[in-house]
């Protein structure tokens, strides 16, 4: 039960919560974790599809130096907005709901894309996909942290992150088969778009297999929150926490994701040659969440968080300063592996820190500002690593992953091991 106290706000366990927290792992259980997984795949991959494309999409329209960064930054300009929004929606009429409409909105506009007959309408079909896709990962860090039991909520969803992170690998090898290839006498890259879109239709239909969260259904009961308690008590901190976080976060992360084909082309590698790096680069996305299993329940979310943040800085550096095919390869086989283990710890994280009635809105604003800093994130990177090389570049995520560090370390509550009701009790 939610109650007001004093101006602050308090999270009690009810017997349906408590019931929650100490079911054994089920087959219901399994498959919304399966299903959400396949929503994180198609997320993952068209965040990825933007940055391995660049190259090809430059020579195809004739991008400029000055509109390339547009390209890039619109899909997180379009993910921005509809994570912000996205969760409100969530938090009102229920997770089901907003999963069926963000993955509708992805799958039309994403289908629309491939038929972009110049760089204007690129620009606005990817816009709008993105604010579709953007609610997708608070969502599920949402619905999963509500329907799993305490015990192995970190461990499922990690594995439903090692689901969707096998979409970025695969939106590398599509994007080195297709690229080269015209099948039907249309252009590549244009049916990585439309494999996008199906997949997103084939996921809607299983999405509408999943049962609403019971603590949703429990909280809806329940006087409905105002978006102004996430600046309230304990929630104002965490909020602050995890709004920092998420705006420097990204460019570790995505920063590596989306500018590495074009790193590479800095370093003279050819089109084809760097989509070949870059796929085996991405193997490691899947294998370091698959990793990130085995230890996101052994080991605290913060210090988790801490000891990767710190490893994606020394493997990006040793990246930046790589020369050959063979050191290129492992730095970044190394960075992604890393970076997944992260990735896995941040988003369990971010589903436990808030009650119910705020989780959606309160992921979905703090993630937003992660696409948001993601759609800045080409305007300042593309012209450092133009003017400056790939080393400045890597010194600037660099430290923001020192930023990173330093709000988790100090500021991040204690979650693992913890259930939901004693994480966010005020």
């Amino acid at each position: 039960m939610i109650g007001k106290t004093l101006g602050r706000y308090s999270v009690e366990a009810t017997p349906v919560t408590d019931r929650l927290n100490h079911l054994p792992v089920t087959r219901a259980h399994i498959r919304a974790t399966v299903i959400v997984g396949l929503g994180l795949f198609f997320d993952l991959f068209d965040v990825f599809l933007a940055g391995v494309l660049s190259t090809v999409l430059t020579a195809s329209f004739g991008l400029s130096e000055r509109v390339l960064p547009a390209v890039l930054g619109s899909s997180f300009l379009g993910m921005f907005i509809g994570a912000t929004f996205m969760g409100g929606i969530a938090d009102r009429f229920g997770r089901r709901p907003a999963f069926l409409v963000n993955l509708g909105i992805y799958s039309l506009f994403t289908f629309v894309g491939a038929f972009s007959i110049n760089a204007a309408m690129l620009v606005i079909t990817r816009f709008i996909a993105g604010i579709g896709i953007g609610a997708e990962i608070p969502l599920s860090d949402a619905y999963l942290s509500e329907v799993l039991p305490a015990a192995h909520r970190g461990r499922l969803m990690a594995w439903a992150y090692t689901a969707g992170f096998i979409g970025v690998p695969a939106a590398g090898l599509l994007a080195r088969v297709l690229v080269p290839l015209r099948p039907l006498n249309v252009a590549g890259w244009r049916w990585l778009f439309v494999a996008g879109s199906l997949g997103g239709v084939i996921v809607w239909s299983l999405r509408r297999l999943l049962p609403e969260s019971p603590r949703w259904l429990e909280s809806a009961r329940e006087e409905r929150l105002p978006f102004q308690a996430l600046l309230d008590g304990r929630y104002r901190r965490r909020t602050l926490m995890l709004s920092v976080f998420q705006i420097f976060q990204t460019v570790g992360y995505y920063g590596f994701g989306t500018i590495i084909p074009l790193v590479l082309a800095a370093k003279g590698f050819s089109v084809l040659s760097s989509l070949t790096y870059v796929t085996i680069t991405f193997l490691g996305y899947p294998i370091g969440a698959a990793l990130s299993v085995v230890v996101v329940e052994r080991m605290e979310r913060r210090q988790l968080i801490v000891v990767s943040a710190l490893l994606m800085a020394v493997f990006g550096f040793g990246f930046a300063y790589a020369k050959t095919p063979a050191a290129i390869m492992v730095f970044g086989f190394a960075y992604t592996v890393i970076s997944n283990i992260f990735s896995s710890g941040f988003h369990v994280l971010q589903g436990e820190v808030f009650p119910t009635a705020l989780r959606a809105r309160a992921a979905g604003a703090t993630y937003g500002l992660s696409r948001l800093s993601s759609a800045v994130m080409p305007f300042v990177l593309l012209p450092v690593l133009r003017n400056y090389g790939p080393t400045v570049m890597f010194s600037v995520i660099g430290l923001s992953m020192l930023i990173v560090i330093l709000d988790i370390g100090l500021f991040a509550p204690r979650t693992t091991g913890r259930t939901l009701e004693e994480i966010t009790g005020v």
